[in-house]
């Protein structure tokens, strides 16, 4: 049985990919930060020599965006010091890694879908501290793929969906920003993808190496994302609300948002023939498993 390091396990990534389903010879690792303390290079060099990993996949981030701010330190051990430790241990192994980042490398000003080669120009410490994440991997010459994603939405943890419906239950009317648009991910999408290049990776040596991109299919923004959980959850009996849309100067934070966070899939597809199904049915399976199916 060949593993596969996991990080993040607490996380919505990190948690589908430790319960979906392995191909034949193949078992996931997920470590929690209690079990591997990501803020350590030593702890990390150790983890990857302790054992015959096939792939490493860090799913592991600090994704309090706007906490991260004023926590600038903090975020960038964990967002880019900890990949850059990872990509010194892997290639030390002579493993590959998989690193996760972000649409939040983008400053959100373009006018249609990102593309993996567009120019970066992050808006605040998050996205310039998880392209530092990327700069270190590219750069330390490990087999390596970079997935960047956005708007990661699960039944675990805390994400978008869960909030609205968490709200609704206590309110009829909710104020959803209108004026940024993206693309929701399924997690457990996200994670099926990750592992399937990893696995790719780990048995091909001609595997193609680079930066990717991976949402769901189809834009929507976050006004337009609350209105389709609230049909879907009203047809499952669930809570409801109704959306008021509002700019983003009327919810204002810390961070800076991308007013366009939709991301290219073109890479991935012609790399890895990877085409992402539609948010709406992700977001079903989602509903299924949080409220229940349909009646």
């Amino acid at each position: 049985m060949k593993p596969i390091l996991v990080t993040g396990a607490n996380g919505q990534l990190g948690h589908e990919l430790a319960r979906i389903p392995c191909p034949a010879g193949y078992a996931v690792v997920a470590l929690d930060r209690a079990a591997l303390d990501l803020t350590d290079p030593a702890a990390i060099a150790a983890m990857i020599a302790s054992r015959d990993w096939a792939a490493v996949i860090n799913g592991a981030a600090y994704t309090a965006v706007d906490k991260a701010e004023s926590d600038v330190v903090a975020a960038w051990a964990i967002n880019a010091q900890a990949p850059a430790a990872f990509a010194q241990a892997c290639v030390a192994a002579n493993i590959p890694l998989v690193q996760v980042s972000t649409d939040y490398v983008f400053a959100g000003d373009k006018d249609g879908a990102w593309e993996v080669d567009d120019p970066v120009a992050p808006l605040g410490v998050y996205g310039a501290s998880k392209l530092g994440g990327e700069l270190a991997v590219r750069t330390s010459g490990v087999r390596h793929a970079i997935v960047r994603t956005a708007w990661v939405v699960s039944a675990h943890g805390n994400n978008f969906v869960k909030t609205m419906l968490r709200v609704a239950a206590t309110r009829e009317t909710l104020s959803v920003v209108d004026d940024q648009v993206g693309s929701p991910t399924s997690a457990a999408d996200l994670a099926s993808t990750l592992l399937a290049i990893a696995i790719r990776l780990a048995e091909d040596a001609e595997a193609p190496t680079g930066t990717f991109h991976f949402s769901n299919a189809g834009a929507v923004s976050w006004a337009g994302f609350a209105r389709e959980i609230f049909a879907q959850s009203g047809a499952r009996g669930g809570a409801t609300a109704q959306v008021v849309p509002i700019p983003s100067s009327d919810y204002p934070t810390p961070a800076k948002r991308p007013s366009n966070s939709l991301l290219s899939h073109s890479a991935i597809h012609a790399a890895y023939g990877i085409e992402p199904r539609p948010w709406q049915a992700a977001l079903s399976d989602i509903l299924d498993e949080l409220i229940g199916h349909k009646a």
